[in-house]
């Protein structure tokens, strides 16, 4: 019997509510729950029901006192972190839930219940820091996932892979030191949080196993595509994890508000079609999804939508034709800086 996708919904994540004029509206996730429904996607995906992160699970990566301060804003009305970042008397408990859901989907991902997962959730994780909220993030859910499937499934060697508009710090921090867990970011450069430059490429043990693509503005779908085939792949068949998570943002949509980059539903169909390749070449498909930005609705739920089905194998994006529309110019770039910071570390094709 073939696997289906597994996904992770659920009306928790929509009770997240950080405020008037924060992006991070649960409008966001009504939309893609709304598509959810379309005739297209029926029958071909199974839910992942969500369950709660125990403290002792959010304490993997948390600090004691850290996880006492998010608790404490359950029930009340508005808490303030940071200038953006907000809990209100239900984002507690939404980000317990994002979390040991985000922990299901993996867990039934690694047991070959299901072919691979999408987590649609939210508050989004990938700013958070060990010890501090930020960039709308409580607690880092796909920190914490790596390091639930090393603990408690017992998988070794993680790849994580971040293509939201935004760095991941939280996710670099955590990891900056592991040779286990590769990270692989690709933003746009000189946006928040302002972490992410070529050469923060991990240290000590850990040195060469962050890997950092911070693009100029304009970079689209055959790009972004190329950069997958080009630079992740060898890295990915090098390194050979036994895990693919990915910080799933769609803020790099042409029609987002926060930044400067031009992909379509097709681009991230492409990418999606490119690391499918990979983890069943290097960890017999497993790949697991984890929703962070994307702040236009409609786009975000048509991107989410192209994804899914490209999980699925709905649809097979050719994705050498994408990458072979690539910008030479905009690839020369990214490739002589990268190949420059990380030769002695990776074989690059």
């Amino acid at each position: 019997m073939e696997l289906k996708t597994g996904i992770v919904k659920g009306e928790i994540f929509l009770k997240h509510r950080p405020g008037e004029g924060c992006p991070d509206t649960p409008q966001r996730l009504e939309d893609i729950y709304h598509m959810l429904n379309d005739p297209d996607m029926q029958e071909i995906f199974v839910d992942v029901l969500p369950r709660k992160a125990t403290k002792e699970e959010i304490l993997l990566f948390h600090t004691p006192e850290y996880f006492g301060k998010i608790a404490e804003t359950k029930g009340k009305e508005l808490i303030a972190f940071t200038a953006d970042t907000h809990a209100s008397e239900d984002s507690f408990d939404a980000a317990l839930y994002a979390t040991g859901s985000l922990f299901s989907a993996i867990s039934r991902v690694a047991a070959k219940k299901i072919a691979n997962a999408f987590a649609l959730i939210r508050p989004p994780g990938h700013h958070s820091e060990k010890s501090r909220a930020m960039g709308y993030c409580l607690f880092n859910h796909i920190v914490l996932g790596a390091i639930f499937a090393q603990t408690n499934l017992k998988l070794g060697k993680i790849l994580i892979v971040d293509w939201d508009l935004h760095h991941g710090n939280g996710t670099q921090h955590a990891f900056a030191r592991d040779p286990n867990v590769l990270f692989f970011s690709v933003h746009q450069a000189k946006l928040f949080p302002g972490t992410g430059s070529f050469t923060d490429r991990g240290s000590g043990p850990g040195e060469g196993y962050t890997i950092n693509l911070p693009l100029p503005r304009g970079y689209g779908d055959a790009e972004y595509t190329a950069i997958f085939e080009q630079l992740l792949t060898p890295v990915a068949e090098q390194f050979q994890p036994e895990l693919i998570l990915v910080s799933a943002g769609f803020d790099t949509h042409k029609k987002d508000p926060m930044g400067g980059m031009f992909l379509t539903a097709e681009g991230f169909a492409g990418m999606t079609g490119s690391l499918k390749k990979m983890a069943d070449k290097v960890c017999q498909g497993k790949l697991v999804m984890c929703l962070e930005g994307g702040y236009n609705c409609n786009a975000l739920s048509e991107s989410v939508k192209a994804v899914l089905k490209e999980m699925a194998g709905i649809n097979c994006c050719n994705v050498s034709a994408m990458a072979a529309k690539a910008d030479k110019k905009k690839m020369a770039y990214v490739v002589r800086r990268c190949i420059d910071v990380h030769k002695h570390s990776w074989n690059f094709i």
